[in-house]
């Protein structure tokens, strides 16, 4: 898929159409861990407006995919709701996302992430680290 066909927009976790994608990744979520309930512990740590740098994916003026940046420190960020709409997916677009929200990461200076606070102290938690 080409950036041609496609609108890329940076914004932040408080532009409306992310946080229509928090609502669906949330609802994904919670269905595949049995329930809002088991996921309890996260939610508080997982707010739509605590995403800095968000970029999102049109397409014939429809948003249709997203991923964000939430800083931890002043070299660890974490990469958040990275999100494909299901009828986009298989065209490439999550790589296309990665790449640029990467990309990102290393202009602003992240270098990588450790398992960081709070997931640190939560048994149901995995955190994946990537030097970038």
């Amino acid at each position: 898929m080409t950036d041609n066909e496609n609108l890329w927009t940076w914004t932040d976790g408080n532009h409306e159409d992310f946080k229509t994608f928090y609502s669906i990744t949330e609802e994904y979520y919670s269905k595949i861990v049995g329930g809002i309930e088991n996921r309890k512990t996260f939610i508080p740590w997982n707010l739509s407006e605590s995403v800095r740098d968000v970029l999102l994916l049109y397409k014939d003026g429809k948003e249709i995919a997203c991923a964000g940046l939430k800083p931890y420190s002043e070299t660890a960020v974490e990469i958040k709701r990275v999100w494909v709409e299901p009828e986009y997916r298989g065209q490439g677009i999550a790589s296309a996302l990665m790449e640029k929200i990467e990309k990102k990461a290393r202009l602003q200076g992240y270098h990588r992430v450790d398992n960081y606070p709070p997931y640190d102290h939560m048994p149901d938690a995995i955190c994946f680290a990537k030097d970038l």
